[in-house]
């Protein structure tokens, strides 16, 4: 931002919103995420930062197993030829971190500003390659190790080496990860599960506890062609779930899972931290998860957690691809895996023994290139966890989820023509989140200006002069005068004045707001420079921008008095009003001049002769009045139409100048 003049914006009153409460970022219905209070976005809300979450998934070393030819064969009858392909990729904890906070429990979605998304039945299928139909993957849970190791695998493990029915990845490397080329079919069996083993353990089914894996699948892998029979991709999907709900809980600081599949997921449907491609798209390898092999985000030195979520905060349709594999030549996918897209939108439940979880595509049907209609209200269920009892099948426990997985197709989602998505829109901004980030008070952005302009003002009259010319002492006496002259502004603290709600209520006004400005203040001597300065404020995108209304945030004075947000509602053809215009490009400028405004919230470095010339140059903003030189302006501005109630002004609430 030039260092020219700043007018300060503050008091702003609003018709009928009187407190910070109506900037609330949701839900105004509380029907659909009834865990608010629990959720990470409420600790988010309240200051309590968790930072980047602990990410567990272990592929670093998968490539350090030397399977042979028998070996690859059993693994590829085992349903994993594919999953083997998949190379250790490195993971973004922040976005993933960022993406949690976006995740809900209660619908298994993300809740973005533009919708619900999730990772479907398809995703995993496309990006993994595993297969999405078949048994369900459940069994019997175990408490201990050694009798299920000698079964499947022909050893036990050193009593430091398991614990709990769970066996070390690291023993089933340092064990089974070189198999002789001359080794017996029983020998070589045994190796092949023990890589199945580390391979589900340290991908699809990663947990928090260390480098450990459950021995209960192991049973599963008995029969290789058996194993080819089972829905992985339903069980990994599931697993997921479950990890992402309990890494949204606001107590947690891990998640485990596939976390491969869930950055992939965003790299494809989200514009978001996506790594650039250094190979021809065209030329794409099945599964799609190899697009990314050996990526990175890039420099991620000032991503954090803050960057990610101020960018989904403010994501835009733009950067959403509902459908990324549309392009994708399917010569290139196994027939497999074609056959079974049909139950990427099946409404289902999804089981991984213990780990039941409900897959909703009528949630995000615009991932199928379908229209968004309102969902079905979710039915609460249980989360079940593992029995601690040895041998206890789960099965007997799971009738219900079970039932529900063997009709799977019987409840696919399908289109509706020529559908109208306002409704959708509507009600979506009642029961959704609409941000994670606690705007910042223009308060905060004024004592830091102020501050800036203290340095600058110190700066100016310590300043040596000796050996300048004749211009540049003249841009310093410049700059130290426009510096003082900001800060006495500041001391003044203009105000931005509303009209009266009581008098504007119900008034119409054509389908547009008026923004009106009133001279206030001394008009200033004719000799002196006219100095404007432009307030600096990042702006929270809309949802949809032609059917709600909007509200910009705008400090209180120096005093700190309360922050309360402006009306603007959109005119007519979706138009913003002028004040509203000059916000939407995330500016917010004085309208009675034209200024240069800088949405990164630094101040640029000053010029030094081009001060004295831009100062004394007076340009308009967009309006329909002008104002005699040196005068500020305040607005009055008329709402469209009444607000009913505090649940009609809480769905215009999209705009935000968020941490």
């Amino acid at each position: 931002m030039k260092f020219e003049d700043y007018f300060s914006v503050s008091n702003v009153i609003s018709s009928n919103i009187m407190d910070f409460s109506a900037a609330s970022p949701g839900p105004v219905d509380e029907s659909v995420l009834y865990d608010q209070d629990k959720h990470v976005s409420a600790a988010v809300w309240e200051g309590q930062e968790r930072g980047a979450l602990r990410c567990h998934e272990h592929t670093s070393k998968l490539d350090r197993w030397m399977l042979t030819e028998k070996q690859i064969e059993l693994v590829k009858k085992a349903g994993f030829g594919y999953l083997r392909l998949i190379p250790a990729i490195s993971l973004d904890n922040p976005l993933i971190s960022a993406l949690v906070e976006r995740w809900r429990r209660e619908t298994n979605t993300f809740h973005l500003t533009v919708g619900e998304m999730t990772v479907t039945l398809e995703d995993v299928a496309y990006l993994l390659g595993l297969p999405i139909d078949g048994e369900p993957v459940i069994g019997v849970t175990y408490t201990a190790c050694d009798a299920l190791c000698v079964k499947y695998l022909g050893r036990v493990p050193d009593s430091g080496y398991a614990s709990g029915g769970m066996v070390k990845l690291s023993w089933l490397k340092e064990t089974f990860s070189h198999c002789p080329e001359n080794a017996s079919i029983e020998d070589a069996e045994f190796h092949t599960r023990a890589y199945l083993l580390y391979l589900v353990g340290s991908t699809i089914f990663s947990t928090t506890t260390g480098n450990k894996v459950p021995v209960m699948y192991l049973p599963l892998f008995e029969n290789f062609d058996g194993a080819g029979k089972y829905a992985w991709g339903a069980a990994a999907l599931s697993f997921l779930y479950r990890a992402l709900g309990n890494a949204s809980l606001r107590s947690q600081s891990t998640i485990s899972g596939c976390l491969t599949l869930l950055q992939c997921w965003s790299y494809y449907h989200l514009n978001i931290g996506r790594p650039k491609l250094h190979h021809d798209p065209i030329h794409e390898c099945f599964p799609f998860v190899l697009r990314w092999k050996g990526k990175h985000s890039g420099p991620t030195s000032n991503r954090d957690v803050a960057f990610y979520r101020k960018a989904l905060d403010s994501l835009q349709p733009s950067d959403v691809d509902w459908c990324p594999y549309i392009n994708i030549s399917h010569t290139v996918i196994p027939e497999f895996i074609l056959n079974q897209l049909i139950l990427g939108r099946s409404k289902t439940m999804l089981i991984c023994f213990d780990k039941a979880e409900r897959h909703l595509p009528d949630r995000c049907l615009r991932q199928f290139g379908m229209h968004q209609t309102i969902p079905e209200e979710v039915q609460r269920w249980e989360r079940k966890t593992r029995g601690v009892d040895g041998g206890v099948d789960l099965s007997g426990k799971m009738e219900s989820e079970l039932n529900e997985w063997s009709y799977r197709r019987f409840h696919i989602v399908e289109a509706e023509e020529d559908l109208d998505e306002s409704e959708y829109k509507h009600w979506y901004l009642k029961v959704t989140r609409k941000f994670v980030g606690r705007p910042v008070p223009f308060s905060s952005e004024f004592q830091r200006m102020n501050a800036a302009l203290r340095d600058i003002s110190h700066l100016a009259d310590t300043i040596s002069t000796h050996g300048m010319d004749d211009l540049q002492v003249q841009s310093v006496a410049r700059i130290r005068y426009i510096a003082h002259e900001c800060l006495r502004d500041h001391a003044r603290s203009s105000t931005v004045v509303i009209a009266d709600p009581q008098n504007d209520v119900g008034k119409r006004i054509r389908g547009k707001e008026r923004v009106r400005r009133r001279e206030m203040g001394k008009r200033r001597r004719k000799d002196e420079p006219e100095q404007y300065y432009a307030v600096n404020m990042n702006v929270h995108s809309q949802l949809y921008d032609d059917d709600h209304a909007h509200l910009y945030h705008v400090d209180g004075d120096v005093d700190n008095h309360q922050d309360l947000p402006i009306l603007a509602n959109a005119g007519d053809n979706g138009e913003l009003s002028p004040m509203a215009r000059a916000v939407d490009g995330g500016q917010l400028c004085d309208v009675t001049d034209n200024v240069d405004c800088d949405i990164t919230g630094g101040v640029d470095e000053l010029p030094s002769d081009h001060v004295a010339e831009e100062a004394d140059s007076k340009i308009s903003c967009r309006s329909d009045e002008k104002l005699p030189p040196g005068s500020h302006g305040t607005f009055d501005v008329a709402p469209q139409s009444t607000l009913n109630n505090s649940e009609d002004v809480a769905l215009q609430n999209d705009y935000n100048v968020l941490a």
